[in-house]
């Protein structure tokens, strides 16, 4: 016993690494087998899992190798893998080193999954008409994954961090195994009950069949019929499920989710101030518009005003009146000098004027005036006004005037009184 050899682990590990890699037939091996846990590295490398009905292997395939790779990897698919199988000292598991890898027919998981989605698709329920609008603003978000589990941490983290106002109504469901299809559409319909304003439905990351639940029909029909939208949100992005064709929304991930499902109360409020800004803008705006809209109608009105209007009449009417007293003056005074110079040549002529200027005023008996010698004959009686009576005369004697040079009388000669 104190002679037997004692190695260490990592001596035991090298020792079957090193088995292995001289089987010649581990060294050059094909394996055939679904695809599972499929997931591609930042470093360019690919990790995968291939099963059978009785195994399953862990697998790589090196960034370098990739180059022959003609298609993308999808969990089901059904390939044959060339390379190499070894021991990963530092833990002591092998696994299988790929350099090739070749479709081999498409799984029966992914076939079920691809008949189920053409039947469902060919009904229409993926339209889009029937998808309903993801409401802007809720107050109660309904829920439902499993109560344990990154998912649920991430919603409540997300939804409490954008608005810690909203409800969040978790129903725990089994999400994975058997019966998780039946929990899932039992939480669908209790959160319709609930009369929550959207439901989230998902879970974390995992293989094909770990995901299996969110395939079935019975949840494809609930999320379909179910009143309220609900956002699906499985696994990773690259994960894709018959849930996310039928739901209104798809969300490449339960954080996702919660920011499509729930408003950011910050931005609310930042966009309420904003319009709040606006607002005042426009209403100062149409203020100075109106108050200059109002200083135009009342200058205009001013202009127009009855009173501004009578006034300028008033003043009109003045200045006509002053015109019509001037011309009343100029006329009165037109007047009167007329007035003066007729009541001159009227004196001038006037018989009191020249009565009291010693002349006289001579009528024959019928009161006929007598303005020369022709107009009487001796032997005549006439009546001489004066300026202070009369004087009833005969004619005795018509004597022409010496200095006319018409001679004669009526009757063609003189006659003595």
């Amino acid at each position: 016993m104190a002679n037997q050899n004692v190695y260490s682990v990592g001596q035991v590990n090298s020792y079957i690494k090193n088995m292995f890699d001289n089987d010649f037939m581990l060294k050059y091996i094909s394996v055939r087998g679904e695809i599972s846990n499929c997931k591609y590295h930042t470093s360019g490398h690919i990790y995968f899992s291939l099963k059978d009905d009785v195994g399953i292997i862990s697998c790589v395939m090196f960034a370098g190798n990739r180059k022959g790779l003609t298609f993308h990897l999808e969990e089901g698919h059904n390939v044959i893998v060339r390379g190499k199988i070894s021991v990963y000292v530092k833990d002591g598991s092998y696994q299988m080193y790929a350099d090739n890898i070749k479709l081999d027919g498409i799984g029966q998981l992914y076939q079920r999954y691809e008949a189920l989605k053409a039947e469902l698709e060919e009904m229409g329920m993926f339209a889009r008409e029937y998808k309903k609008a993801i409401p802007k603003y809720i107050k109660t978000l309904g829920i439902v994954t499993a109560s344990t589990g990154a998912a649920i941490q991430d919603i409540r983290n997300i939804a409490g961090r954008r608005n810690p106002y909203v409800q969040l109504i978790l129903y725990p469901a089994k999400v994975q195994g058997e019966g998780a299809a039946e929990s899932i559409v039992n939480g669908i319909r209790a959160l319709e009950d609930r009369q929550a304003d959207v439901i989230i439905v998902g879970r974390g990351g995992g293989s094909i069949e770990d995901l299996w639940a969110f395939n079935e029909e019975i949840v494809a029909r609930a999320i379909f019929e179910c009143e309220i939208p609900v956002i699906s949100a499985v696994g990773h992005e690259t994960d894709v499920t018959i849930a996310d064709f039928v739901s209104d929304l798809r969300a490449p991930t339960p954080s996702a989710a919660a920011e499509l499902a729930v408003y950011d109360v910050q931005e609310l409020m930042y966009d309420m101030q904003a319009l709040e800004h606006r607002l005042n803008r426009l209403m100062k705006q149409k203020q100075e518009l109106t108050r200059s809209r109002y200083l135009g109608y009342f200058n205009r009105l001013q202009l127009k005003s009855p009173k501004n209007q009578l006034n300028s009449e008033r003043q009109y009417a003045a200045g006509l009146e002053e015109r019509l007293c001037q011309k009343m003056k100029e006329k009165l005074t037109e007047s009167r000098h007329r007035l003066r110079m007729l009541s001159e040549r009227i004196d001038g002529v006037s018989p009191a004027k020249k009565l009291s200027q010693g002349l006289a005023f001579v009528v024959d008996e019928s009161g006929k005036r007598i303005s020369d010698i022709k107009s009487v004959r001796k032997g005549d009686t006439m009546q001489v006004h004066l300026q202070d009576g009369r004087i009833m005369a005969e004619v005795t004697a018509v004597i022409p005037d010496k200095n006319n040079k018409k001679k004669g009388s009526r009757d063609g000669r003189e006659t003595d009184s």
